[in-house]
Protein backbone atom coordinates (compact mmCIF):
# COMPACT_ATOMS: atom_id res chain seq x y z
CA UNK A 1 0.00 0.00 0.00
CA UNK A 2 1.04 3.33 -0.83
CA UNK A 3 2.04 6.20 2.35
CA UNK A 4 -1.07 8.76 2.90
CA UNK A 5 -0.07 12.08 4.19
CA UNK A 6 -3.14 14.10 6.00
CA UNK A 7 -2.27 17.45 6.36
CA UNK A 8 -3.66 20.48 7.47
CA UNK A 9 -5.13 19.33 10.38
CA UNK A 10 -6.61 21.31 12.98
CA UNK A 11 -6.78 19.41 16.16
CA UNK A 12 -5.52 15.86 16.24
CA UNK A 13 -7.01 14.08 18.98
CA UNK A 14 -4.16 11.16 19.27
CA UNK A 15 -5.22 9.50 23.33
CA UNK A 16 -1.13 9.67 23.30
CA UNK A 17 -0.28 12.14 26.00
CA UNK A 18 3.01 11.91 24.76
CA UNK A 19 2.09 12.96 21.35
CA UNK A 20 -0.34 16.41 22.36
CA UNK A 21 -1.51 17.78 25.53
CA UNK A 22 -4.59 17.24 27.69
CA UNK A 23 -6.02 13.60 28.13
CA UNK A 24 -6.64 13.43 24.63
CA UNK A 25 -2.99 14.00 23.42
CA UNK A 26 -4.30 16.69 21.21
CA UNK A 27 -1.96 18.51 18.96
CA UNK A 28 -2.97 21.32 16.74
CA UNK A 29 -1.62 22.32 13.12
CA UNK A 30 -0.82 18.70 12.95
CA UNK A 31 -0.22 16.10 10.47
CA UNK A 32 -0.02 12.11 10.03
CA UNK A 33 0.86 9.55 7.69
CA UNK A 34 -0.65 6.31 7.19
CA UNK A 35 1.18 3.20 5.43
CA UNK A 36 0.01 -0.19 4.69
CA UNK A 37 -2.99 0.54 7.05
CA UNK A 38 -1.52 1.44 10.04
CA UNK A 39 -0.43 5.25 11.29
CA UNK A 40 3.42 5.69 10.74
CA UNK A 41 4.14 8.96 11.85
CA UNK A 42 2.54 12.23 13.65
CA UNK A 43 3.90 15.73 14.08
CA UNK A 44 4.11 18.87 12.83
CA UNK A 45 2.57 19.74 9.39
CA UNK A 46 4.96 21.42 8.64
CA UNK A 47 7.76 18.82 9.43
CA UNK A 48 5.58 15.88 7.52
CA UNK A 49 7.57 13.59 5.51
CA UNK A 50 7.06 12.56 1.85
CA UNK A 51 4.18 10.56 1.02
CA UNK A 52 3.09 9.01 -2.03
CA UNK A 53 -0.25 10.61 -1.46
CA UNK A 54 -1.94 13.81 0.57
CA UNK A 55 -5.12 14.55 1.73
CA UNK A 56 -5.60 18.58 3.04
CA UNK A 57 -7.95 18.25 5.88
CA UNK A 58 -8.66 22.38 5.50
CA UNK A 59 -8.11 22.94 8.86
CA UNK A 60 -10.72 20.06 10.37
CA UNK A 61 -10.33 17.75 13.27
CA UNK A 62 -9.21 14.56 13.01
CA UNK A 63 -10.15 11.74 15.24
CA UNK A 64 -9.85 7.78 15.97
CA UNK A 65 -12.66 5.88 14.37
CA UNK A 66 -15.22 5.39 17.29
CA UNK A 67 -14.94 2.06 18.84
CA UNK A 68 -19.16 1.07 19.51
CA UNK A 69 -18.12 -1.72 22.10
CA UNK A 70 -21.82 -2.53 22.75
CA UNK A 71 -24.65 -3.24 19.96
CA UNK A 72 -27.35 -5.56 19.30
CA UNK A 73 -27.39 -5.58 15.96
CA UNK A 74 -28.73 -8.67 14.83
CA UNK A 75 -32.21 -9.10 15.04
CA UNK A 76 -35.95 -8.93 12.97
CA UNK A 77 -38.48 -6.00 13.41
CA UNK A 78 -38.71 -2.79 15.50
CA UNK A 79 -40.57 -1.54 18.42
CA UNK A 80 -41.53 1.97 18.05
CA UNK A 81 -44.79 1.17 19.47
CA UNK A 82 -43.27 0.55 22.77
CA UNK A 83 -41.52 3.07 22.64
CA UNK A 84 -44.31 5.72 22.42
CA UNK A 85 -45.99 3.63 25.04
CA UNK A 86 -42.94 4.85 27.23
CA UNK A 87 -42.91 8.48 26.05
CA UNK A 88 -46.69 8.43 27.08
CA UNK A 89 -45.94 7.11 30.59
CA UNK A 90 -45.50 3.27 30.57
CA UNK A 91 -42.90 1.80 32.25
CA UNK A 92 -39.76 0.11 30.77
CA UNK A 93 -39.82 -3.89 31.70
CA UNK A 94 -37.24 -6.63 30.29
CA UNK A 95 -39.83 -8.09 28.87
CA UNK A 96 -39.85 -6.49 25.43
CA UNK A 97 -36.74 -8.53 24.74
CA UNK A 98 -39.00 -11.08 23.91
CA UNK A 99 -41.02 -9.64 21.01
CA UNK A 100 -37.72 -9.15 19.14
CA UNK A 101 -37.07 -12.78 19.96
CA UNK A 102 -40.07 -14.29 18.28
CA UNK A 103 -39.36 -11.40 15.32
CA UNK A 104 -36.17 -12.97 14.92
CA UNK A 105 -36.76 -16.34 14.82
CA UNK A 106 -38.99 -16.06 12.46
CA UNK A 107 -37.22 -13.72 9.84
CA UNK A 108 -34.99 -14.93 7.22
CA UNK A 109 -31.36 -15.37 7.31
CA UNK A 110 -31.37 -13.05 4.21
CA UNK A 111 -33.32 -10.71 6.34
CA UNK A 112 -30.98 -10.73 9.00
CA UNK A 113 -27.83 -10.25 7.39
CA UNK A 114 -29.69 -7.28 5.29
CA UNK A 115 -30.64 -5.38 8.47
CA UNK A 116 -27.25 -5.85 10.16
CA UNK A 117 -25.48 -5.17 6.58
CA UNK A 118 -27.20 -1.73 7.32
CA UNK A 119 -26.76 -0.44 10.57
CA UNK A 120 -22.90 -1.18 10.10
CA UNK A 121 -22.82 1.24 7.43
CA UNK A 122 -24.62 3.58 9.08
CA UNK A 123 -22.03 3.31 11.91
CA UNK A 124 -19.74 3.49 9.76
CA UNK A 125 -20.53 6.82 7.73
CA UNK A 126 -21.16 8.20 11.59
CA UNK A 127 -17.56 7.28 12.05
CA UNK A 128 -17.29 3.94 13.94
CA UNK A 129 -14.86 1.93 12.80
CA UNK A 130 -15.03 -0.72 15.23
CA UNK A 131 -17.96 -2.54 16.86
CA UNK A 132 -19.34 -5.33 19.21
CA UNK A 133 -22.59 -6.91 18.77
CA UNK A 134 -24.26 -9.66 19.94
CA UNK A 135 -26.45 -12.67 19.39
CA UNK A 136 -29.62 -13.51 22.25
CA UNK A 137 -32.51 -12.67 20.32
CA UNK A 138 -32.58 -16.29 18.97
CA UNK A 139 -32.64 -18.07 22.43
CA UNK A 140 -32.81 -21.36 21.10
CA UNK A 141 -29.47 -23.18 20.11
CA UNK A 142 -29.78 -23.08 16.33
CA UNK A 143 -31.08 -19.37 16.21
CA UNK A 144 -28.43 -18.51 18.57
CA UNK A 145 -25.89 -20.14 16.37
CA UNK A 146 -27.18 -18.27 13.36
CA UNK A 147 -27.23 -14.85 14.94
CA UNK A 148 -23.43 -15.15 16.35
CA UNK A 149 -22.24 -16.64 12.61
CA UNK A 150 -23.94 -13.93 10.72
CA UNK A 151 -22.44 -11.14 12.90
CA UNK A 152 -19.19 -12.65 12.38
CA UNK A 153 -19.28 -11.75 8.96
CA UNK A 154 -19.33 -8.08 9.86
CA UNK A 155 -16.75 -7.82 13.03
CA UNK A 156 -14.66 -9.81 14.90
CA UNK A 157 -16.03 -8.51 17.99
CA UNK A 158 -18.81 -10.72 18.58
CA UNK A 159 -20.53 -11.75 21.58
CA UNK A 160 -22.62 -14.75 22.69
CA UNK A 161 -25.64 -13.44 24.70
CA UNK A 162 -28.20 -16.43 25.15
CA UNK A 163 -28.67 -15.58 29.05
CA UNK A 164 -30.09 -12.67 27.69
CA UNK A 165 -34.03 -13.11 29.11
CA UNK A 166 -35.62 -16.48 29.71
CA UNK A 167 -37.45 -17.08 26.63
CA UNK A 168 -41.56 -17.98 26.72
CA UNK A 169 -40.89 -21.46 26.29
CA UNK A 170 -38.57 -21.80 29.23
CA UNK A 171 -40.74 -19.67 31.32
CA UNK A 172 -42.09 -22.41 33.87
CA UNK A 173 -38.46 -23.54 34.56
CA UNK A 174 -36.07 -21.04 34.04
CA UNK A 175 -33.37 -23.42 35.67
CA UNK A 176 -33.42 -25.90 32.51
CA UNK A 177 -32.99 -22.85 30.19
CA UNK A 178 -29.78 -22.11 32.16
CA UNK A 179 -28.65 -25.49 31.87
CA UNK A 180 -29.25 -24.85 28.39
CA UNK A 181 -27.29 -21.88 27.86
CA UNK A 182 -24.09 -23.40 30.02
CA UNK A 183 -24.15 -26.66 27.98
CA UNK A 184 -25.59 -27.05 24.69
CA UNK A 185 -26.12 -23.48 23.59
CA UNK A 186 -22.72 -22.79 24.93
CA UNK A 187 -21.15 -25.57 23.20
CA UNK A 188 -22.45 -24.47 19.82
CA UNK A 189 -22.01 -20.96 20.32
CA UNK A 190 -18.35 -20.79 21.73
CA UNK A 191 -16.59 -21.08 18.43
CA UNK A 192 -18.23 -18.59 16.92
CA UNK A 193 -18.23 -15.36 19.42
CA UNK A 194 -14.87 -13.40 22.00
CA UNK A 195 -16.70 -12.98 24.67
CA UNK A 196 -19.95 -14.25 26.48
CA UNK A 197 -22.23 -11.70 28.30
CA UNK A 198 -25.03 -11.82 30.77
CA UNK A 199 -28.19 -9.35 31.38
CA UNK A 200 -28.02 -9.68 35.00
CA UNK A 201 -31.21 -8.32 36.27
CA UNK A 202 -34.53 -9.01 37.95
CA UNK A 203 -36.57 -10.30 35.46
CA UNK A 204 -33.70 -11.42 33.32
CA UNK A 205 -30.87 -13.81 35.39
CA UNK A 206 -29.87 -13.41 38.99
CA UNK A 207 -26.75 -13.19 40.59
CA UNK A 208 -26.09 -17.21 40.79
CA UNK A 209 -27.34 -17.63 36.98
CA UNK A 210 -25.22 -15.10 36.26
CA UNK A 211 -21.74 -16.40 37.62
CA UNK A 212 -22.91 -20.08 36.46
CA UNK A 213 -22.75 -19.26 33.02
CA UNK A 214 -20.01 -16.87 32.77
CA UNK A 215 -17.20 -19.11 34.43
CA UNK A 216 -19.35 -21.52 31.63
CA UNK A 217 -18.27 -19.47 29.30
CA UNK A 218 -14.60 -18.70 30.47
CA UNK A 219 -13.97 -22.38 30.58
CA UNK A 220 -14.57 -22.75 26.94
CA UNK A 221 -12.30 -19.39 26.40
CA UNK A 222 -14.37 -16.75 26.17
CA UNK A 223 -13.79 -13.14 27.56
CA UNK A 224 -16.50 -12.18 29.78
CA UNK A 225 -18.96 -9.12 29.67
CA UNK A 226 -22.09 -8.29 31.74
CA UNK A 227 -25.32 -6.12 31.54
CA UNK A 228 -25.67 -4.84 35.01
CA UNK A 229 -26.98 -2.81 37.36
CA UNK A 230 -29.29 -1.07 34.23
CA UNK A 231 -33.15 -1.30 35.79
CA UNK A 232 -32.29 -1.00 39.85
CA UNK A 233 -28.92 -1.82 42.31
CA UNK A 234 -27.94 -5.21 41.90
CA UNK A 235 -24.86 -7.93 42.52
CA UNK A 236 -24.23 -7.59 38.95
CA UNK A 237 -21.12 -4.64 38.76
CA UNK A 238 -19.51 -7.05 41.73
CA UNK A 239 -19.90 -10.48 39.66
CA UNK A 240 -17.91 -8.60 36.88
CA UNK A 241 -15.01 -7.55 38.55
CA UNK A 242 -15.07 -11.07 40.24
CA UNK A 243 -15.13 -12.70 36.95
CA UNK A 244 -12.42 -10.15 35.49
CA UNK A 245 -15.20 -9.25 32.66
CA UNK A 246 -13.88 -6.57 30.31
CA UNK A 247 -16.63 -4.61 30.65
CA UNK A 248 -20.00 -3.88 33.37
CA UNK A 249 -22.26 -2.45 30.91
CA UNK A 250 -25.22 0.10 31.88
CA UNK A 251 -24.01 1.14 35.13
CA UNK A 252 -27.15 3.21 36.01
CA UNK A 253 -27.77 2.13 39.73
CA UNK A 254 -24.50 2.02 41.94
CA UNK A 255 -23.00 2.29 45.49
CA UNK A 256 -20.17 3.45 46.71
CA UNK A 257 -18.62 -0.48 46.44
CA UNK A 258 -19.48 -0.62 43.20
CA UNK A 259 -17.94 2.23 42.09
CA UNK A 260 -14.97 1.39 44.30
CA UNK A 261 -14.76 -1.98 42.60
CA UNK A 262 -14.58 -0.60 39.19
CA UNK A 263 -11.56 1.52 40.14
CA UNK A 264 -9.51 -1.33 41.45
CA UNK A 265 -9.86 -3.49 38.45
CA UNK A 266 -9.66 -4.15 34.67
CA UNK A 267 -13.25 -4.25 34.50
CA UNK A 268 -14.33 -0.65 32.05
CA UNK A 269 -17.81 0.82 33.45
CA UNK A 270 -19.72 0.96 29.66
CA UNK A 271 -22.34 3.96 30.37
CA UNK A 272 -24.78 3.53 27.44
CA UNK A 273 -26.80 6.64 27.44
CA UNK A 274 -28.89 6.31 24.67
CA UNK A 275 -30.79 3.67 27.01
CA UNK A 276 -31.77 6.26 29.54
CA UNK A 277 -32.93 9.01 27.03
CA UNK A 278 -35.28 6.00 25.26
CA UNK A 279 -36.55 4.79 28.83
CA UNK A 280 -36.77 7.99 30.35
CA UNK A 281 -35.02 6.63 33.27
CA UNK A 282 -32.07 8.46 35.51
CA UNK A 283 -29.23 8.60 33.28
CA UNK A 284 -25.62 7.29 34.72
CA UNK A 285 -23.34 9.45 37.14
CA UNK A 286 -20.46 8.89 35.15
CA UNK A 287 -19.05 12.04 37.18
CA UNK A 288 -19.17 9.88 40.33
CA UNK A 289 -17.21 6.85 38.33
CA UNK A 290 -14.40 9.29 36.74
CA UNK A 291 -14.14 11.36 40.17
CA UNK A 292 -13.92 8.08 41.94
CA UNK A 293 -11.29 6.18 39.57
CA UNK A 294 -13.30 4.39 37.18
CA UNK A 295 -12.44 3.68 33.50
CA UNK A 296 -15.06 4.95 31.53
CA UNK A 297 -16.39 3.59 28.11
CA UNK A 298 -19.16 5.07 26.09
CA UNK A 299 -21.61 2.94 23.42
CA UNK A 300 -24.73 3.10 21.88
CA UNK A 301 -26.28 -0.36 23.11
CA UNK A 302 -28.13 0.16 19.53
CA UNK A 303 -31.26 -2.25 19.56
CA UNK A 304 -34.77 -2.21 18.47
CA UNK A 305 -36.22 -1.77 22.02
CA UNK A 306 -34.38 0.97 24.29
CA UNK A 307 -32.04 2.37 22.08
CA UNK A 308 -32.60 2.56 18.68
CA UNK A 309 -29.04 4.92 17.50
CA UNK A 310 -26.53 3.99 15.59
CA UNK A 311 -24.98 7.56 16.64
CA UNK A 312 -22.04 7.96 18.85
CA UNK A 313 -21.88 11.30 18.48
CA UNK A 314 -25.48 11.61 19.99
CA UNK A 315 -24.17 9.73 22.69
CA UNK A 316 -21.29 11.39 23.34
CA UNK A 317 -23.68 14.87 23.44
CA UNK A 318 -26.21 13.23 25.83
CA UNK A 319 -22.56 11.77 28.28
CA UNK A 320 -21.45 15.85 27.93
CA UNK A 321 -24.94 17.38 28.91
CA UNK A 322 -26.63 14.66 31.27
CA UNK A 323 -24.49 12.89 32.61
CA UNK A 324 -21.34 15.60 33.63
CA UNK A 325 -18.77 14.48 30.97
CA UNK A 326 -16.17 16.77 29.73
CA UNK A 327 -16.04 16.98 26.11
CA UNK A 328 -12.57 15.10 26.00
CA UNK A 329 -13.67 12.48 28.50
CA UNK A 330 -16.27 11.61 26.25
CA UNK A 331 -14.52 11.61 23.35
CA UNK A 332 -11.80 9.70 25.11
CA UNK A 333 -15.00 7.06 26.31
CA UNK A 334 -16.11 6.26 22.95
CA UNK A 335 -12.43 5.77 21.38
CA UNK A 336 -9.45 4.77 23.85
CA UNK A 337 -12.28 3.89 26.35
CA UNK A 338 -14.06 1.66 24.24
CA UNK A 339 -10.96 -0.37 23.06
CA UNK A 340 -10.04 -0.93 26.29
CA UNK A 341 -13.92 -2.77 26.94
CA UNK A 342 -12.69 -4.91 24.09
CA UNK A 343 -9.26 -5.05 25.62
CA UNK A 344 -7.92 -4.08 22.46
CA UNK A 345 -4.42 -1.94 22.13
CA UNK A 346 -4.80 -1.29 18.34
CA UNK A 347 -7.69 0.55 18.28
CA UNK A 348 -9.07 3.50 19.62
CA UNK A 349 -6.10 5.61 19.08
CA UNK A 350 -4.07 7.71 16.81
CA UNK A 351 -0.50 6.88 17.34
CA UNK A 352 2.27 4.99 15.35
CA UNK A 353 1.18 1.50 15.46
CA UNK A 354 -2.26 1.89 16.03
CA UNK A 355 -4.49 1.03 13.17
CA UNK A 356 -5.51 3.56 10.81
CA UNK A 357 -8.59 4.11 11.87
CA UNK A 358 -9.61 7.76 11.61
CA UNK A 359 -12.51 10.41 11.25
CA UNK A 360 -12.26 13.48 9.74
CA UNK A 361 -14.84 15.86 11.35
CA UNK A 362 -16.25 18.92 9.67
CA UNK A 363 -15.51 21.09 12.50
CA UNK A 364 -12.01 22.35 13.89
CA UNK A 365 -12.30 20.10 17.00
CA UNK A 366 -13.96 17.66 18.74
CA UNK A 367 -15.95 19.79 21.16
CA UNK A 368 -18.04 20.65 18.38
CA UNK A 369 -19.90 17.02 18.73
CA UNK A 370 -21.36 18.29 21.86
CA UNK A 371 -21.21 21.74 20.75
CA UNK A 372 -23.57 21.03 17.72
CA UNK A 373 -25.62 18.12 18.79
CA UNK A 374 -27.85 16.01 16.41
CA UNK A 375 -25.40 18.03 13.46
CA UNK A 376 -23.76 15.39 11.08
CA UNK A 377 -20.13 16.07 11.50
CA UNK A 378 -18.26 13.35 10.16
CA UNK A 379 -17.06 14.68 7.18
CA UNK A 380 -14.73 11.57 5.84
CA UNK A 381 -14.36 8.36 7.29
CA UNK A 382 -10.92 5.95 6.86
CA UNK A 383 -10.57 2.34 7.46
CA UNK A 384 -7.44 0.44 7.59
CA UNK A 385 -6.01 3.64 6.17
CA UNK A 386 -9.07 3.24 2.91
CA UNK A 387 -11.19 5.82 2.67
CA UNK A 388 -14.88 4.06 3.36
Amino acid sequence: MSATLFDAIGWLVTNDTELGSGSLGVRERAALVVDDGRVAWVGDAGAAPAADDRVDVGGRAVLPGWVDSHAHLVFAGERSREFAARMAGQAYQAGGIRRTVAATRAASEDSLRTNLQQLVRESLRQGTTTIETKSGYGLTVADEVRALTIAREVTDEVTFLGAHVVPEEYQSDPAAYVALVEGEMLDACAPHARWIDVFCERGAFDGTATREILWAGAARGLGRRVHANQLEHGPGVQIAVEVDAASADHCTHLDDADVAALAGSRTVATLLPGAEFSTRHPYPDARRLLDGGATVALATDCNPGTSFTSSMAFCIALAVREMRMTPDEAVWSATAGGARALRRDDVGRLSPGARADLQVLDAPSHVHLAYRPGVPLTWQVWRRGVRV
